[in-house]
This record gives C-alpha cells, structure tokens and sequence, in this order.
C-alpha cells in the first residue's frame, strides 16, 4: 500500500492467490494512505486440462460460500507445497519445502517461494528461469493443479457479490477457438470481464484482447499482477490505460465515481 500510493494509485484491488487473508490489513493500510482499496481474490482454477486464474472484484471477503471454496483450495495448496518438496528432493534438491516455507508466512506456500528459495540457492539465475527449469509442466517440480472449476468459481465470486474476470488471457496461450471456447462457458457461468490490459501483456496482446472484450460484450479489466518488488512483470501505477471502445470493469461501481477522478485500478 506504501508504495502503491508513492506512485500515485488511488484505487487499488487487492487479490490475492485463493486468500483474502490479506484484505483486512490492507484496508487500515489504505484507509490511513487515502487509498480506495477494492477487496478481491484471484481463484485458481481447472479448466481443459490447464490452470485459469479468475479475478473476484468488489466483494465481501466475509462471504460464507466464498470461504469455504478458498478454503478448499488453500487445503489443496498446502499439499502441494509438500509434494513439490518430495519431487525436488528425488532431484536432489534438499530442503526446498522448508526452504520456501521459510520465505512464505507460514501458512500459504506457493511456486514463487519455491522459486526464490532456488535462485537463492544458486540454482537458477533468476524466477522466471526457475519456472522455466523446474515448476513448468514435464519438469522435476511441477505438480498439476487440481482447483475450483470455472462454474464454482464464478458461483463464489457472484455469492460474494463479486464480478468474476479472466485474468491475464495472454499467458494460456490458447489458440483463437480455444480462447473462445472458455470465455463463451465463462459468459454461461456469469462471468463478465476480461483483463485487457495486463502487466504480462504486450502491447499488441493489450489491442487484440481489446477487440475480444468488445466482440464478446465483456467488461474490460487491468491489472499489474504485482507480486513484489522482483516481480517480473510490471510495478504499480506503471500500466497504461484501458485502449479506447473498452467498458470498464468499475463503470458500475458509484463508489468509486465520487469523489476520486476516473480511477485507475491496479490488480495485484
């Protein structure tokens, strides 16, 4: 939140991986740096045979329905962290469960932790050649997600009174039917927005999924997908805005209409 309003952001959505462990922290941090935080979430999910993020935004994190469904998740997520230690330690890589527990709080462990325990370790040059090397599927550490489907987690995200987005298209790399196909059962199940602009978009994906939104009647979103100070992609207040014939996905929001200027909203 510090550095989120040292660049200047004045509306912020806080979605983290599965949790909203982190919102109420983050409220009385933005409440005290006059920033409007967005309380939100970034549900894994399974879809053809591959993992889809999808945004919850403007929700109640308090949502009965939402918890117990993240709740499953991070049960799973804890398991996995596990099993990524056994199958690096079969590579002899020893240590790396404890290691990227270490990093973590304790209580949510994900592939960064992993990943920066590695790189600390000197076996990669940096994340990015980490997930490369050893968390991608058909390497030593990767462990396949099993998480929500995308009906259940559009259902959580609109029980909690939420708007359900797709996260960063770019990096599914799906073909054109493939991508079709999962933001037409994503429109079935409720879903309504897509993140356009993105920190892991180029320029040119930015135009293309504009027209997507466009053509397929969906709400535009943007997100940096900040992670730290290392993330690789983008640092808050940096993304470009929303390419112009895009509905926002906060045009619908009065709370963010008055008294702020038109928004600029930062997805972490």
């Amino acid at each position: 939140m510090r550095r989120a309003s040292a660049a200047g952001v004045q509306v912020l959505a806080l979605t983290d991986h599965d949790t909203t462990a982190g919102i109420a922290e983050g409220q009385t941090a933005a409440d005290r740096l006059g920033i409007r935080l967005i309380p939100g979430v970034e549900v894994s999910v399974t879809w053809g045979g591959r993992t889809i993020h999808v945004v919850g935004l403007n929700l109640d994190p308090a949502n009965p329905r939402l918890q117990d469904g993240l709740g499953r998740l991070l049960a799973y997520r804890a398991w996995r962290a596990e099993e990524i230690g056994r199958r690096l330690a079969k590579q002899g890589i020893e240590g790396a469960y404890q290691g990227a527990k270490a990093l973590s709080n304790g209580r949510l462990i994900g592939r960064t932790h992993f990943a920066r325990f590695l790189v600390a370790q000197g076996r990669a040059a940096d994340l990015r050649d980490v997930f490369s090397r050893y968390l991608v599927s058909g390497k030593p550490g990767h462990v396949a997600g099993e998480w929500a489907t995308l009906e259940e987690a559009t259902s959580w995200i609109h029980d909690a009174g939420g708007q359900a987005v797709i996260a960063h298209p770019a990096r599914y790399r799906l073909t054109r039917a493939r991508l079709l196909k999962l933001l037409g059962e994503f429109r079935e199940c409720g879903g309504g927005g897509l993140e356009v602009v993105s920190g892991s978009h180029s320029r040119d994906e930015t135009l293309s999924f504009a027209r997507v939104a466009r053509e397929q009647r969906l709400l535009a979103s943007a997100g940096s997908d900040y992670h730290g100070p290392e993330n690789p992609w983008i640092d808050l207040g940096r993304l470009p805005a929303l390419p112009a014939g895009c509905t926002p996905i906060w045009h619908d929001w009065p709370e963010l209409l008055e008294p702020l200027p038109p928004p600029r909203v930062a997805v972490c």
